[in-house]
């Protein structure tokens, strides 16, 4: 009986640091995105330079990538959550 209320106690504990994550990676998202649509206006707002352009093109393909990255860490963190199948990721 005390294994089974220990392991129920490490699974509510990995669901809270899961939902925990999930929320972060979501507001993280979000300002990556608003930092996206600045460069979007910045780039169609002003005459720029080539090497100000190629600049600007880098930063938003960096945002991109980085995004669809926190994108798929997201969907794993959600999916593991509905599954019922929480753990705690350490990271070393």
């Amino acid at each position: 009986m005390r294994q089974s209320q220990a392991e129920t106690r490490r699974q509510n504990v990995a669901k809270r640091s899961m939902t925990k994550e999930a929320k972060q990676l979501t507001g993280l998202i979000a300002g990556l995105r608003e930092s996206l649509e600045g460069i979007h206006k910045e780039r169609t707002s002003t005459k720029l330079t080539g090497a100000e352009m190629g600049m600007l093109d880098e930063r938003r393909n960096n945002l991109l990538l980085t995004i669809a990255a926190l994108d798929d860490r997201l969907s794993a963190v959600q999916g593991l959550i509905d599954l019922g199948r929480p753990h705690i990721i350490r990271v070393h």
